[in-house]
């Protein structure tokens, strides 16, 4: 695992609550006053301020009582995050927790933490410069995730499947790692009819990109998109149903969002990639407070990976999930990331039935309150809602 995505740079640290650490309950060594500094790259994916940013925080609380932690967002302009970035070596913060908006533009900025002493633990996509410590997934298998998803979803008609691949940011090194990733699984197995790289992570260009793929290749050629992400799949599938195509192809995802979690349920969107983020965010924030002790990372990071700059970097690196309609009660359920009641909100009741997430009456249940039993069919077809197409061979076509 060589290069890894920290497109969403950590930061976005400059406005949260410092992070002083002392005393016993910091470990023992008599240390106050520690800050950790946490820059957060962009709002357009929303996990960073919703799930990353509390999860690290509510786990420096738990170790350091007496540490402060400041956080800045850099809505993803890499100008800006460089001058959050200075600011905070500037200001004396102890370590810095960086999800880099732009890998490379960070590279001086993550030389001068380290020449005044301020190591930097990349968050989820690696950036460029000396940093001490990096904490993601491991992204060459989100990839895989996401090929074998869409091979899945296409069945036996793979083969002669002709499928657009919708990849993230090439500021993001994550991006060009999940598409490796997955081309090792699709490679000779499907015809790659357009590639993009959505500029940004945008969905409204994820839109755009989409728009130009189905005028180039006819809406009813297209029988599969690899999207890297949620808010990528949202663009595609919109662009999808704003040309009327139905059935919609199969569209892959990542990030396990709220509305993608929907979107499955409801058919539009086949499949996501779970990263179970207090993995990440809790190996984020003890190896960041081992880093301000000046102590061994040890078996806090028993990976190593390497960048362009750098080689032999301590990681630690988490296992990603595929989520599809028939395991989202034993994943992202199980885990908390969202409840059911949160999922299934009265748009998706009937979906939500189908899928075993809630007793709700189906549409199409009797009057009277009882159930029309489901057959086994049924139950697949709720689990995978590409099925029937596969099972009849149905073509999209422009409603």
């Amino acid at each position: 695992m060589a290069t890894a995505r920290r497109h969403a740079a950590l930061a976005a640290a400059l406005a949260g609550a410092l992070l002083g650490c002392g005393g016993p309950a910091a470990g023992q060594d008599g240390s106050h006053g520690l800050t950790v500094g946490l820059l957060l790259s962009d709002t357009e994916v929303s996990r960073w301020e919703q799930f990353d940013g509390p999860l690290m925080k509510q786990r420096i609380s738990e170790l350091c009582a007496d540490c402060r932690v400041i956080s800045a967002n850099a809505n993803g302009n890499a100008a800006i995050q460089q001058q959050q970035f200075e600011a905070m070596v500037v200001n004396g913060v102890d370590v810095l927790i960086l999800t880099a908006v732009d890998a490379n533009a960070v590279r001086s900025s993550v030389r001068n933490a380290a020449d005044s002493g301020i190591p930097v633990v990349a968050y989820d996509r690696l950036a460029e410069g000396p940093v001490a410590a990096y904490s993601s997934f491991q992204n060459d298998e989100v990839g895989g995730l996401l090929g074998r998803a869409l091979l899945r979803a296409l069945g036996d008609r793979a083969h002669d499947s002709l499928v657009v691949m919708m990849n993230g940011s090439e500021t993001d090194p994550n991006a060009a790692v999940f598409r490796q990733g997955a081309l090792d699984v699709l490679g000779g197995r499907v015809r790659i009819g357009k590639e993009y790289h959505v500029r940004g992570w945008v969905p409204s260009v994820a839109f755009t990109d989409m728009t130009g793929a189905i005028a180039n290749l006819g809406a009813e050629d297209i029988d599969g998109v690899l999207a890297a992400n949620d808010g990528i799949a949202s663009g595609v599938i919109a662009a999808l149903r704003a040309d009327g195509v139905s059935p919609l192809p199969p569209v892959t995802g990542q990030d396990a969002t709220l509305a993608a979690l929907q979107r499955i349920l409801a058919g539009q969107q086949y499949q996501t990639v779970y990263k179970p983020y207090r993995r990440e965010a809790f190996a984020a924030a003890e190896m960041a407070l081992a880093l301000a002790r000046d102590r061994p990372l040890g078996d806090l990071a028993p990976y190593r990976v390497d960048s362009e700059s750098t080689r032999d970097i301590p990681a630690a690196l988490a296992e990603p999930i595929s989520v599809t309609a028939g395991n989202i009660g034993e994943t992202v359920v199980r885990d908390g990331l969202y409840s059911v009641g949160e999922i299934c909100t009265p748009r998706y009741e009937s979906a939500c039935a189908r899928a075993g997430l809630t007793d709700a009456p189906q549409a199409g249940s009797r009057g009277d309150g009882s159930r029309v039993t489901r057959t086994r069919a049924d139950a697949q077809a709720a689990r995978d809602p590409q099925a029937l197409r596969r099972r009849t061979g149905a073509r999209r076509h422009r409603a």
